[in-house]
């Protein structure tokens, strides 16, 4: 947030402020969902681009590994999946409208 607040490319962001429709393959329902950030930044070329957000931890980018469906493993899958499918719904809103998806992880942010 610190970035976005500091940034002098960043003209606007906002933080869960849009909501996105998804379809869930874990329970089978539409759902509601709140990417993190929202944010225009004007780019070097001087175009205004809208960009949605999404920080996760690397490990939930990936789908689990574990062979024994443990209690854990099992979450860990439904995590996933239900990632995959805000992500779908995700990108394509934002194509839609023009703008771009991205999801960080803390790789890309340094940490």
């Amino acid at each position: 947030m610190k970035y976005l607040d500091d940034h002098p490319d960043v003209i606007w962001w906002g933080s869960e402020e849009l909501v996105i429709p998804y379809w869930s393959p874990v329970d089978n329902k539409k759902h509601r969902y709140f990417p993190d950030f929202v944010a225009k930044i004007k780019q070097k070329n001087g175009v205004v681009k809208t960009f949605v957000i999404e920080v996760k931890p690397e490990a939930q980018t990936k789908p689990p590994t574990q062979k024994r469906k443990t209690q854990r493993y099992l979450q860990e899958a439904a995590t996933y999946v239900i990632n995959q499918s805000k992500w779908k719904a995700a990108t394509e809103f934002c194509k839609d409208h023009g703008w771009e998806f991205q999801v960080l992880t803390e790789k890309h942010l340094g940490i």
